[in-house]
């Protein structure tokens, strides 16, 4: 994977070949000052709010200062405006990747924005927000120097879209490869018993609008299948280790072994059809993977024994706490 492949898969690359297959959005500039706010280590302090800020009462004798977010009032105005023409409510996103780690901090615990400070309180919760604007090209393959990143605030009209009808698939030398279930923690009963169908679907389409039209021949890219049948764009990600390969491994994926169609030739499917999987009972169901982003990274660290040195040092106080006893 290179740094060319990672950058023709940034919202604001694709969008425009694809714009009729995939949900009305609106793309902005994100201002340096708000990419810093963004990144600031300090108090999680929430800008962009449509009341006025609130003055801390005084102690004794000395005033207290007033805690007060940077406000950002032209920016505010553009995102407000436009959340407004996409009908007031957005899915929000920066130039590949959504805060889909923090969903469980928002009041409703969900994506679901309708005002600047509600995108700025799941950016800032956010690993994968941070991994966008520090590591975005982490596990590409060539020296280059990184280019020079424009970073884009991406609002998507809202949808309620089912999990169970969401899917990512797999291109290598522009041919379909794999399909594999998103939501692969649990298991549907309408896909085991439609896979046949939802795989045809997901290959029309493919041919129809998608192969040899996007920038590169390697790639991966997410469906939604709707209740009707109709198949709607998504996303666009990497071929490669930055891009969850789900229910397959990316040694499979790219050295082609074990990714034969699981189809008889009764079902009237073509031979090179792609791998399609998808969790077959729900005694293989899974914790959802956004779960450890809950906690502080120390405590994940700990609780799996990734890190050593913390484990020594959570001993070294327990023990230091009993001897005080």
């Amino acid at each position: 994977m290179k740094k060319e492949h990672v950058l023709h898969c940034q919202f604001s690359a694709w969008y425009p070949l694809f714009r009729s297959l995939t949900i009305k959005s609106v793309i902005l500039p994100l201002p340096q000052n708000v990419k810093d706010y963004l990144l600031d280590d300090g108090t999680l302090v929430v800008s962009g709010r449509e009341d006025p800020p609130t003055r801390s009462q005084p102690d004794s004798d000395d005033e207290a200062e007033e805690i007060q977010a940077p406000e950002f009032p032209e920016f505010t105005t553009k995102v407000q405006e436009a959340i407004n023409s996409l009908g007031g409510s957005v899915f929000p996103k920066l130039n590949w990747s959504a805060p889909r780690d923090a969903y469980w901090i928002a009041m409703n615990s969900s994506l679901k924005c309708k005002t600047l400070s509600d995108i700025f309180l799941l950016f800032k919760s956010s690993d994968f927000i941070t991994r966008d604007f520090t590591q975005p090209f982490i596990h590409c393959t060539d020296d280059s120097p990184d280019p020079c990143m424009e970073y884009e605030l991406v609002l998507r009209k809202w949808c309620e879209l089912i999990p169970g009808a969401e899917f990512r698939c797999f291109v290598k030398e522009n041919k379909l490869i794999g399909i594999s279930q998103r939501d692969y923690t649990q298991y549907y009963d309408h896909i085991s018993k439609q896979k046949e169908d939802i795989c045809r679907c997901i290959q029309d389409f493919f041919k129809k609008h998608i192969q040899y039209k996007f920038l590169d021949e390697d790639f991966v890219f997410d469906i939604y299948r709707d209740s009707r049948g109709k198949v709607w764009l998504i996303d666009f990600n990497p071929f490669g280790e930055v891009t969850d390969s789900l229910l397959f491994t990316w040694e499979e994926l790219i050295s082609g072994r074990n990714l034969k169609g699981d189809f008889s030739e009764g079902d009237a499917l073509e031979q090179d059809s792609p791998a399609f999987r998808c969790t077959n009972s729900e005694v293989t169901v899974q914790p959802s993977p956004y779960l450890s982003y809950r906690l502080p990274k120390d405590f994940v660290d700990l609780s799996t024994g990734e890190d050593a040195h913390k484990l020594i040092d959570f001993l070294k106080l327990k023990r230091n706490q009993q001897e005080d006893e």
